[in-house]
């Protein structure tokens, strides 16, 4: 009989949802698993750890989830976890544990199937346990390369969230030169003038439009007052990038994109990460000792 059966990796998965479901915006999987655990007794199996240290609870979780991804009812982000459209509908569809993994399971096996190197049949049973799912070569591949991004990307965001203000408002400069802007100034330490930097298309700034940056280096997320303070500063010919480590209020997001007149983009920090990934290879050796990176390859999981 299974240590774990499919019922109870169904309760794991419906409370998870449940879990998730009221953090609409994500929540980081280390803490939605913790949430997770602290609302059951788990059992000495459940409790028990593996040989490399890790517990088998959140390896049991995490499984299971490969079936919720790839049925579409949950999106994994830089260890970022949000429930989908269809996973809520999910929830609400199979109110049994079992009936709610199963349709999961088969979800998956139907996706597994149409993969161009599929072997077998969408139809064929799902496992009886999450358990049992850990011997998949492909789920495992899924949650090594989950649990590597997830650690990755925790070491950076940290970096920088704890990075000088006036360091982090270089790194910015430095980014928007490795994409070809021209920058002309850049605030130096000091009072808070509303703009830290100013950039044009072209090296002379004779061609429009003018680029007014405001850069945030902080926790908490910029409100839509604190974004109306920098549009004010905006001219009919320029448009505004505000940066912020912290993010932005939903409010401030709606602000920003029913805009008609004024011209005006957030970057958060993921944005920001994934710019200077993708224009790493222009930028200067200066600069990229500012947020040094080196890829590490792993087997990436299917589709």
């Amino acid at each position: 009989m299974a240590e774990v059966t499919r019922k109870r990796t169904g309760e794991f998965l419906r409370e998870l949802f449940s879990i998730l479901m009221a953090a609409p915006q994500g929540l980081r999987a280390s803490e939605a698993l913790k949430q997770l655990a602290d609302r059951f007794t788990l059992t000495p199996f459940e409790a028990s750890n593996y040989e490399s240290g890790s517990r088998r609870f959140e390896k049991i979780v995490r499984f299971a989830t490969v079936d919720c991804v790839k049925a579409g009812w949950l999106v994994k982000d830089k260890g970022i976890w949000t429930i989908t459209d269809a996973g809520q509908a999910a929830h609400a569809e199979y109110p049994d544990p079992e009936a709610f993994y199963k349709r999961a399971c088969k979800l998956y096996a139907e996706w597994k199937a149409a993969q161009p190197d599929a072997e077998g049949s969408a139809l064929a049973s799902p496992a009886t346990s999450a358990e049992e799912e850990a011997n998949s070569n492909a789920k495992a591949v899924s949650v090594t390369f989950e649990e590597a991004e997830e650690q990755a990307w925790a070491e950076i965001s940290q970096y920088l969230r704890a990075m000088n203000p006036y360091d982090f408002q270089d790194l910015v400069a430095d980014l928007l030169r490795a994409m070809s802007y021209h920058v002309t100034w850049v605030s130096p330490p000091g009072k808070d003038g509303g703009v830290d930097i100013l950039a044009w298309p072209d090296a002379l700034g004779t061609r429009p439009p003018r680029i007014k940056v405001q850069v945030k280096r902080q926790l908490q997320s910029v409100s839509v007052e604190g974004l109306r303070s920098f549009m004010a500063m905006l001219g009919d010919d320029d448009v505004g990038l505000f940066v912020c480590t912290g993010g932005f209020t939903k409010d401030a997001e709606s602000e920003a994109r029913t805009q008609e007149k004024r011209r005006i983009t957030l970057i958060g920090l993921e944005k920001l990460f994934d710019l200077w990934d993708e224009h790493y290879d222009k930028l200067t050796d200066r600069a990229r000792r500012r947020l040094p990176l080196r890829s590490i390859r792993f087997l990436a999981p299917g589709g």
